[in-house]
């Protein structure tokens, strides 16, 4: 205020602009400023120097001048709907002053026009210095300052992450519960919130977090796989804000800012014994904040979002988003590769055995890949220690043993003579599991090639006679062929008498 003074003085005692904007190191457009809002006040200089500082205040920088200037309450009230008209694509501020030139012919030109509407820009939102377009961003961030939950049985207390969601162009806000900033948290947040929007904008805009950035960089920074898998399911692109550069984010910091008095404030003094219960009062309180009047303007972030911004984001695709894991493994012998997590075991096809694949899952499908080729896809099973596999993976004898089954043995058998299917029969069922008795089984069938099939049935009658069910009987009877006694022969006949035959006198 005492330089406010010293140039009316100056100017009373008959000292040029030029001097006085030299000797106080004011601009002479400022100069010029406080010499003719003096003028206009008809104030003699010893009124002025009665005036305390704050009643020169309200004079010089009160801006009673603007008020009272028609010309600029046009030029003001232009505005509002100027900045919703340059969140279009393609919209500039050139085309909006010959707009507004053509309906106001002594309104301010060009170049003034830019200045008032960057002053009036920076007054209604000082934050704000970047021109969004509808649909181009939406950015992401943590708030710093933590939620919670209590857990019912136990009475602990878990801190809960806030998570926060921005459009651009219309400022329309998300925000969420979540335990943690992994990944997984992360991605199912982002979802979430596009989910909320009922559209996929241009890019997405989070900060370096390790969920969202592995390594950071001025020009290429390394996306996090799965979060670049979300961007390539909904159809956009990861743009990271630059390191130590908060302006790169600064809309969303500035919702969390204000988040903080409209959401924090109202929930601090209640008790929330699970996510869902925190998130259903936060959304409640986030419509509210959605639906209130921005600052300067007369339209809320909703009325914005609906008439400028919702058609310009991208359709939802119709299926949720799965996170993919991913892990290595070598194709066994047996044409199986094994997933560590679950730890069950999935075909690829043969020509693959000893090769080093990539396994890629989800919640419901496991995939296998070579050389970035996909070679095998299955239902993902939950149960450990179990085979899932594709037939047409097998080589030919793998198929064949694949296909073993009691009832494929029992009518292989039945094909030959109903006794080798009895003997088929008690070999399987003289085995604690049908599987254990499948090789003795095919190593008896397999006797019909060997030694023909008449002497097979003949030796499957005779292990029968015998009561023992195994292999290892067939092949005795077959190798001592004893297939070939005549079964009609007495076998207890009479001795022929000759002398060497002892009596029963011999050993009394």
């Amino acid at each position: 205020m005492s330089k406010i003074r010293k140039v009316i003085k100056f100017h009373c005692n008959g000292k040029s602009n030029l001097f006085i904007s030299k000797y106080l190191s004011l601009s002479r457009n400022t100069v010029k400023k406080y010499i003719s809002l003096f003028k206009v006040s008809g104030y003699r200089l010893d009124y002025i120097a009665e005036k305390t500082d704050a009643e020169l205040e309200a004079i010089f920088v009160g801006n009673t001048a603007e008020q009272v200037n028609p010309k600029l309450e046009k030029l003001y009230s232009f505005f509002p709907q100027m900045e919703r008209q340059l969140k279009s694509v393609g919209a500039t501020v050139q085309q909006q002053w010959e707009l507004y030139f053509a309906a106001n012919p002594d309104g301010v030109r060009s170049s003034q026009f830019r200045v008032h509407f960057k002053n009036w820009s920076n007054r209604v939102n000082p934050v704000m210095h970047i021109q969004h377009k509808s649909g181009d961003k939406m950015y992401v961030d943590y708030a710093g300052k933590k939620l919670s939950i209590v857990d019912e049985n136990t009475g602990e207390i878990k801190e809960v992450e806030f998570f926060v969601a921005i459009l651009g162009a219309s400022q329309y806000t998300y925000g969420e519960g979540s335990m943690s900033q992994q990944k997984e948290d992360f991605v199912n947040s982002v979802e979430n919130a596009m989910r909320y929007f009922g559209g996929t904008p241009a890019a997405i805009v989070p900060d370096n977090l390790k969920s969202a950035v592995i390594k950071s960089s001025r020009f290429e920074p390394t996306i996090n796989e799965t979060l670049a898998d979300l961007a390539e399911h909904y159809e956009t692109t990861i743009l990271p804000a630059r390191v130590y550069k908060p302006r790169d984010k600064s809309l969303v910091e500035g919702a969390v800012k204000i988040l903080y008095r409209r959401i924090y404030v109202h929930l601090k003094n209640r008790t929330f014994f699970n996510l869902e219960q925190l998130n259903e009062a936060i959304w409640e309180l986030l419509d509210l904040h959605n639906r209130k009047k921005l600052t300067g303007r007369p339209y809320s972030r909703y009325e914005l979002f609906l008439e400028d911004e919702k058609d310009k984001l991208r359709p939802l695709p119709l299926e949720r988003f799965q996170i993919k894991y991913h892990s290595f493994a070598t194709v066994m012998q047996n044409g199986h590769v094994l997933n560590s997590q679950d730890k069950n075991y999935y075909s690829v096809p043969y020509q693959y055995i000893r090769k080093k694949v990539k396994l890629l899952y989800t919640q419901s499908v496991v995939e296998v890949y070579y050389k970035y080729n996909r070679i095998a896809i299955h239902q993902r099973s939950n149960k450990a220690y179990v085979y899932t596999t594709n037939a047409e993976h097998l080589a030919s004898t793998h198929q064949f043993v694949a296909d073993w089954s009691a009832t494929r043995f029992i009518d292989w058998a039945n094909s030959i003579d109903p006794c080798v299917g009895e003997f088929i029969i008690k070999i399987i069922e003289n085995r604690n599991h049908p599987e254990q008795a499948f090789k003795s089984c095919l190593g008896v069938l397999t006797f019909e090639k060997k030694v023909g099939r008449i002497r097979l049935i003949n030796a499957c009658k005779r292990a029968l006679d015998f009561k023992i069910y195994n292999f290892k009987t067939i092949q005795n009877i077959l190798e001592n062929n004893l297939d070939s006694i005549d079964e009609d022969k007495d076998l207890n006949q009479d001795l022929p008498e000759h002398q060497n035959i002892r009596g029963k006198n011999y050993y009394e």
